[in-house]
């Protein structure tokens, strides 16, 4: 029977599995983010995962689907990319960005458009069919774009704090809070900002505490989740006008921003339709576009196998990780 792999990485996780051709799970893991930026050991990281998956198997992997952040975005990172990955697969091996798979989990060869607000942001949009074009809007990194994301929140509250600590704005509360929950005081931020050993995962990690405000009802985060709003909601539509501008729109969403309830429905208003729930995970994309390459039939049944088995050892592993 064949053996599918699929990997999910973004900014700081990646997660991994192996599934038969029925769609039943195999084997699943977790490693850490393999951004090429920020993570200097990425290859290293990823061999250990794909040997995690693959050690003792007594049949071969038929075909591998990984999605990784910044492929096909930057020339030099995505060869980098094809190399490692064809040195641990002697299988078919197709390598596409991370949120290509998340665009495939959600609408499994149906068109739509996936806002996906992660450490980084992006709108991914098509008519319809895996063959048909494929558009995006935004992901331009976090220097100059990724508007709306993680980051982005994180990098906006730190200016707001700077700006009611210097008295360009008025004192809302908000950096009091902010620097209590970060654990620092007004005259450490610039100590602590410049010193982070990993700042695109820490500055994103700020968006949790900026979301915990907001649900508080602190104004000016809740201000500033409806700015991200915005900015996902103005990508989505700028990409599903180039992908089908003759359909009412079809979207759904994934990463942890858009998991926010403030943040969801801002975008849900913006864009005046309700989202449709992704049908799979993106490490369910990766997944079906490896059954796909392979021809395998699937049906509903096949990937709602794959689904309920996913969001079981999935949620058996952020049960595991609570209790630790």
């Amino acid at each position: 029977m064949p053996l599918l792999f699929g990997l999910d990485s973004g900014g700081t996780k990646t997660v991994a599995a192996l599934a038969d051709g029925r769609g039943e799970v195999v084997r699943l893991v977790y490693g850490p983010g393999l951004d090429p930026f920020s993570m200097p050991g990425w290859r290293d990281s990823l061999a250990r995962i794909v040997h995690s998956l693959t050690a003792g198997l007594e049949e071969p992997v038929s075909c591998a689907v990984l999605g990784l952040p910044f492929h096909t975005e930057i020339r030099s990172v995505s060869h980098a990319q094809n190399e490692a990955v064809s040195s641990l697969f002697s299988c078919d091996v197709l390598v596409e960005n991370d949120v290509r798979i998340a665009f495939d989990g959600a609408f499994t060869g149906k068109g739509g458009v996936l806002v996906l607000a992660g450490t980084g942001s992006m709108a991914w949009a098509s008519a319809a069919g895996s063959d048909a074009p494929h558009v995006r809007t935004g992901g331009w990194g976090d220097l100059f774009g990724d508007e709306g994301s993680a980051f982005w929140i994180g990098r906006e509250a730190l200016a707001m704090i700077s700006h009611e600590l210097d008295g360009r704005a008025p004192n809302s509360g908000f950096s009091e809070e902010m620097l209590a929950r970060i654990g620092i005081g007004a005259d450490e931020v610039i100590d602590w900002t410049y010193r982070l050993e990993n700042p695109r995962r820490t500055i994103a990690g700020l968006a949790r505490l900026v979301g915990d405000l907001a649900d508080e009802g602190q104004p000016r985060a809740v201000e500033l989740l409806q700015r991200a709003a915005h900015h996902l909601a103005l990508a989505a539509k700028a990409a599903w006008k180039q992908a089908d501008p003759r359909t009412a729109l079809r979207w759904s969403y994934a990463g942890g921003v858009m998991q926010n309830a403030l943040v969801r429905e801002a975008v849900t208003l913006s864009l005046g339709a309700q989202p449709l729930p992704a049908i799979l995970p993106p490490l369910g994309g990766a997944l079906w576009r490896a059954a796909e390459q392979l021809k395998l039939p699937i049906d509903p049944t096949w990937i709602e196998r794959l689904s309920q088995q996913l969001s079981a050892q999935m949620r058996q592993h952020t049960q595991q990780e609570t209790l630790k």
